[in-house]
C-alpha cells in the first residue's frame, strides 16, 4: 500500500506542470433524455395524392441535443486573445450515431474589436432567434416548420450549423450585438469551369432586459445547383422577459429561384409565438407556429401550409436539473410533410403527406 502511495504521488507531481500549462479550458455539457409517445398520424404517398399512408406509433426513450464540449483561451496580451472550442452531440439512446466534434468547433482570435473564428459553427441567421423558442432543443423545437424548406439539391439550410465557416461577431454595444459569416458549401477541388456554391449569413441582435430584438438575412448562391440558382431567407424576432413571464415572436421569409423559369419554388412565409409563466422552481410554457403555403405562381404547391402548437411543464429540481413534460402536435395541409426534429426520437415522425405527428414526452434535463 505504501508504495503504491508514493507511486501515486510521484505520477502527482510529474503530471502538475502539464495540467497547469491546460488550466484555460472548462468542460461543459447537458444530458437530455426523454420517455417520448409518438404518433405519425394517417396520410398519403404523394402530395395531394390518393393513395393512402397508415399512421403508426412509437414508444422510444429518446436523446434531445445533449452534449458535452472543451473551450478555452489563451491571453496574447494587448487586449487580444485565442479562443477555442470542441463540441460534440452525443446521443445517450443510441452509441452507433455518436462522431466527434459534430458540433460547433472553431478557433479563433478575440479582443475588443469582437471576435473572428473559422471551424464549424451556428450562422448568425441561426444565433438571432434561438433563444425565442421557449421548447428549444426538444422535440416540440420550432425548427419544425422554421428555417426554410431547401432544395433537395443544395447542401445548406437556413437556420443551421454549416462546416467551412468564417465568421465575425461584434463586441456588444449599448445591447447591440452584430455577426456576419461565410460559407464555403463545395470544398473539393474543382475545374475552372466548375460550378461553386456559398451562403453569407448576416444577424444583429438587441439584448437588454427585459426586451429583445432581432434581425437576421441569410443567401444561398448555388450555382452548382444551376447558374443563377439561390435561395435567401429574412427573419424578424421580438421577446419580453421579466422574473413572472416572458413572451416571444418571430415572423420569417423565404424565397428562392429554384422552380420551372426561375419560379420560388419552396419560398413561404412562417411565423412563431410562444410564451411562459414562471412559478418559483417551475414554468408553463405554451406555444403556436404556422408555416405558409410553399411557392408562388405555377410552381405554388397547393395546401401546403402546417401548423404546430406545443404546451408544456417544466419543474427545476435544482439550477442544473429539471424534469418536464410536453405535447406537440404538427397538422400538415395534404400538400406537405413537415416532422418533428432535434431528437433521436424524431425518426420517422413524417410518414406521409397531410398527416398530423403528436407527441407526448417526458424527461430530464442535467446540465454541466
Amino acid at each position: 500500500m505504501q508504495k503504491k502511495l508514493i507511486a501515486l504521488a510521484i505520477a502527482s507531481a510529474i503530471s502538475a506542470p502539464a495540467f497547469a500549462d491546460n488550466a484555460n479550458f472548462s468542460f461543459y455539457g447537458a444530458a437530455d433524455v426523454s420517455y417520448d409517445s409518438v404518433n405519425t398520424g394517417d396520410g398519403t404517398t404523394t402530395a395531394n395524392g390518393a393513395t393512402a399512408v397508415t399512421g403508426m406509433s412509437k414508444r422510444v426513450v429518446s436523446s434531445n441535443v445533449s452534449k458535452f464540449g472543451f473551450k478555452g483561451s489563451e491571453d496574447l496580451g494587448d487586449d487580444l486573445a485565442a479562443v477555442w472550442q470542441i463540441e460534440q452531440q452525443i446521443n445517450l439512446d443510441d452509441a452507433a450515431k455518436n462522431t466527434f466534434a459534430s458540433r460547433n468547433t472553431f478557433a479563433g482570435l478575440k479582443g475588443s474589436f469582437g471576435t473572428v473564428l473559422m471551424g464549424i459553427h451556428d450562422t448568425p441567421y441561426k444565433l438571432t432567434t434561438r433563444k425565442l423558442d421557449v421548447f428549444g432543443d426538444s422535440i416540440a423545437d420550432n425548427r419544425a416548420l422554421l428555417g426554410g424548406v431547401s432544395s433537395t439539391s443544395a447542401a445548406a439550410a437556413f437556420d443551421g450549423r454549416q462546416s467551412n465557416v468564417l465568421a465575425y461577431i461584434s463586441p456588444s454595444m449599448s445591447g447591440v450585438t452584430a455577426a456576419i459569416a461565410t460559407v464555403n458549401l463545395k470544398e473539393a477541388n474543382k475545374l475552372s469551369t466548375d460550378k461553386s456554391g456559398s451562403a453569407l449569413s448576416v444577424g444583429v441582435m438587441f439584448d437588454a432586459a427585459p426586451f429583445y430584438g432581432a434581425v437576421g438575412y441569410e443567401k444561398h448562391s448555388l450555382d452548382y445547383v444551376a447558374s443563377g440558382a439561390n435561395e435567401t431567407a429574412t427573419k424578424l424576432g421580438f421577446g419580453f422577459s421579466d422574473d413572472m413571464f416572458s413572451v416571444g415572436a418571430v415572423y420569417e421569409k423565404t424565397s428562392d429561384n429554384l422552380g420551372a423559369a426561375q419560379e420560388n419554388q419552396y419560398g413561404h412565409n412562417a411565423v412563431y409565438l410562444s410564451g411562459m409563466l414562471k412559478m418559483g422552481n417551475s414554468a408553463a410554457k405554451l406555444a403556436y407556429g404556422k408555416a405558409g403555403v410553399l411557392g408562388t405562381g405555377a410552381a405554388q404547391v397547393a395546401d401546403s401550409g402546417a401548423t404546430m402548437v406545443a404546451v408544456g411543464y417544466d419543474h427545476g429540481l435544482s439550477k442544473r436539473t429539471k424534469l418536464y413534460a410536453l405535447y406537440s402536435k404538427i397538422s400538415n395541409g395534404k400538400g406537405i410533410n413537415y416532422a418533428f426534429t432535434q431528437s433521436s426520437g424524431a425518426s420517422s415522425t413524417n410518414s406521409g403527406f397531410g398527416t398530423s405527428p403528436s407527441v407526448i414526452s417526458l424527461g430530464m434535463k442535467h446540465t454541466f
